[in-house]
C-alpha cells in the first residue's frame, strides 16, 4: 500500500475518534502520526475568499488548486512561499481524480451555488472539509450534508470566524445562566447593499446589477471557464455582473446579504437559543428586488416555537438602507446603533453582540459593569485558539475536539438561514414544516428547497434511499 494512502486511512480513523469528544490527550491519538507531519490540503477556489483559508492554513501542505478562472490563481503568498508549486487544476472533479491520494482535506471557497457540489465529492473520498459560510444553497443541500458527515465520518467545518471567538461562547453561558430570562424578541442587523449596491461598509464586495432584466448576454472572458463555473445550475446565458463577488446578489447562485451575513450575525442568537426549525418566515418590508436578484433592503421576521424551558421567540432581520435598521431602544447607550449587530431583548436584561457574534454586553448604563464587578459568569465552553481552519486543523490531527461549527450544527444553522431567504424572495409568509421539510401554505414554492440541477452534478441523493 502508497504511503500516501496509510497516511490518509490514519487520519480519517483520527478523526473518527476525534467526533464528539471535549478534550483530547494528544500523546494517545496522534502516536501513529509524526507530530511535525503536515496537513495535505487542497483548495476548490483559489482567490478572493480563499485567503482565508491560506492564510488559516499556514503550516500545512497546499498541493492542488481548483479554479474555473485562471486569473484567481495566487501569485504571491507571505504565509506560504511555496504555493507556487501546488499543481493547478480548473475543474475539481479532475484535481480529486487525479489528486485523490495526495490529498487529506479540502477547504471550498466557491460562490454559494457550488458549495454542495465541491463539499459532497471531496466527502465522498473520505476527505476532511472546510466549506465557506453560507454553508449551502438550498435546505436540501443543508441537510444532505448533515446525512454525509454521518456517513463518511470526516471532520467537518463551516468557515465563520465568530463560532472560535470568546465572546460568543460567553454569551452562551450568559443565556444559560439565565441573566437575560426569558428572550422573546430578538433583532439581527446589517447596512447595505442599497440603491447602486454599493457596500461602503464593506472595501471586498462591491456588488454590480447588469443594465436590464433578464440579464444581457455579455461575452465570456477568456480565462474563465463559465460552464464549470455554472455547476449545477440549469444553462444561464452569461453576464458580466456575475463574476467575481457579484454573484451573491442573484438568487440563482448567492442568498444575498441575508445568506452573507446572518451566518456571522445570527450565530450566537442560533447557537445560544436554539433557533432551529423556524415554524414561519415573513418579509415584512423591502424595497427593490425581482425575479433575478434579492431586494436591496428587506425586512424578514422567523418565528420560533419554544424550545425545551425557551419561550416561543420572534426573530427580526434587516438589512439595506440605514431607514430600514430596528429602532434604538430607550435604555441604548449614547449614540446610535451600530451599522450591524445582534440586540436581545430579555425579561431581566436585554443584550448585543457585535457582526460576529463577539464582544457581548449588556444593554442600559452601567449594568455591564455590575454584572462584571460582581465575578460574571463562570467559564462552562472552552476557548478556541487560531480561528476556524487552526480548530478544524487540529481536530484532523486528533489535537482537539470536533469543530464547534461542524455540519451537526451548521446544516441546521444554514436551514434556519435559508428559510428567512426564501421569504426575502418570495414575499409573503411562509409556513414551514420542518420535521417533513416543506412549505406547507404555499406548496408551489416546494421546487426552491430542493433546487433542480444540470445533468453530471447529481449529489447525495443516494443518501436519502
Amino acid at each position: 500500500m502508497k504511503k500516501n494512502t496509510n497516511r490518509r486511512d490514519f487520519l480519517k480513523n483520527t478523526a473518527t475518534l476525534t467526533a464528539g469528544m471535549v478534550t483530547i490527550p494528544s500523546f494517545n491519538i496522534v502516536s501513529g502520526l509524526n507530530l511535525n507531519s503536515q496537513v495535505n490540503i487542497a483548495m476548490i477556489g483559489a482567490g478572493n475568499i480563499a485567503r482565508m483559508a491560506y492564510n488559516g492554513c499556514a503550516g500545512e501542505k497546499i498541493v492542488a488548486l481548483a479554479d474555473v478562472d485562471s486569473r484567481m490563481f495566487p501569485r504571491k503568498l507571505e504565509n506560504h512561499p511555496k504555493i507556487h508549486k501546488a499543481k493547478r487544476f480548473t475543474d475539481f472533479r479532475v484535481m480529486l481524480d487525479k489528486m485523490e491520494k495526495k490529498i487529506d482535506a479540502v477547504c471550498i471557497n466557491t460562490p454559494d451555488h457550488t458549495h454542495f457540489v465541491a463539499t459532497m465529492d471531496a466527502m465522498q473520498r473520505g476527505m476532511h472539509v472546510c466549506t465557506q459560510k453560507p454553508l449551502v444553497h438550498n435546505i436540501w443541500q443543508a441537510r444532505t450534508l448533515k446525512l454525509a458527515k454521518e456517513k463518511y465520518g470526516v471532520i467537518t467545518n463551516m468557515a465563520v470566524q465568530g463560532h472560535t471567538y470568546d465572546g460568543i461562547k460567553q454569551f452562551k453561558e450568559w443565556v444559560e445562566a439565565d441573566v437575560l430570562g426569558q428572550v422573546r424578541e430578538i433583532h439581527c442587523w446589517r447596512q447595505g447593499p442599497a440603491g447602486k449596491w454599493l457596500s461602503k461598509a464593506d472595501k471586498v464586495f462591491y456588488w454590480k446589477k447588469p443594465n436590464s432584466f433578464p440579464p444581457e448576454k455579455d461575452p465570456i472572458p477568456r480565462k474563465f471557464n463559465y460552464d464549470l463555473w455554472l455547476g449545477p445550475v440549469p444553462e444561464t446565458p452569461f453576464n458580466a455582473t456575475y463574476h467575481p463577488l457579484s454573484w451573491r446578489g442573484y438568487h440563482a447562485f448567492g442568498n444575498g446579504m441575508f445568506g452573507d451575513w446572518f451566518p456571522h450575525i445570527g450565530d450566537a442568537p442560533v447557537w445560544a437559543f436554539d433557533l432551529y426549525d423556524p415554524i414561519s418566515a415573513e418579509l415584512i418590508r423591502k424595497d427593490g428586488g425581482n425575479e433575478w436578484v434579492v431586494p436591496d433592503s428587506n425586512v424578514v421576521k422567523l418565528e420560533f416555537a419554544g424550545r425545551g424551558d425557551k419561550a416561543p421567540c420572534t426573530l427580526y432581520w434587516y438589512n439595506g438602507d440605514p431607514s430600514f435598521m430596528p429602532k434604538k431602544p430607550e435604555a441604548w447607550p449614547e449614540g446610535s446603533l451600530q451599522g450591524a449587530s445582534s440586540m436581545f431583548i430579555g425579561d431581566k436584561n436585554s443584550a448585543t453582540t457585535n457582526p460576529r457574534s463577539d464582544k457581548p454586553r449588556l444593554i442600559g448604563e452601567g449594568v455591564m459593569e455590575a454584572f462584571m464587578a460582581k465575578g460574571g459568569v463562570p467559564e462552562k465552553y472552552p476557548r478556541i485558539q487560531g480561528g476556524p481552519f487552526q480548530e478544524w486543523i487540529r481536530a484532523i490531527k486528533g489535537e482537539g475536539p470536533e469543530p464547534g461549527a461542524n455540519f451537526d450544527f451548521a446544516s441546521p444553522f444554514t436551514e434556519t438561514t435559508l428559510v428567512g431567504v426564501l421569504a426575502a424572495r418570495f414575499g409573503g409568509k411562509i409556513e414551514w414544516d420542518a420535521k417533513n421539510m416543506k412549505i406547507t401554505n404555499r406548496p408551489e414554492l416546494n421546487q426552491y428547497v430542493k433546487e433542480p440541477v444540470r445533468a453530471g452534478w447529481e449529489y447525495g441523493d443516494d443518501l436519502w434511499e
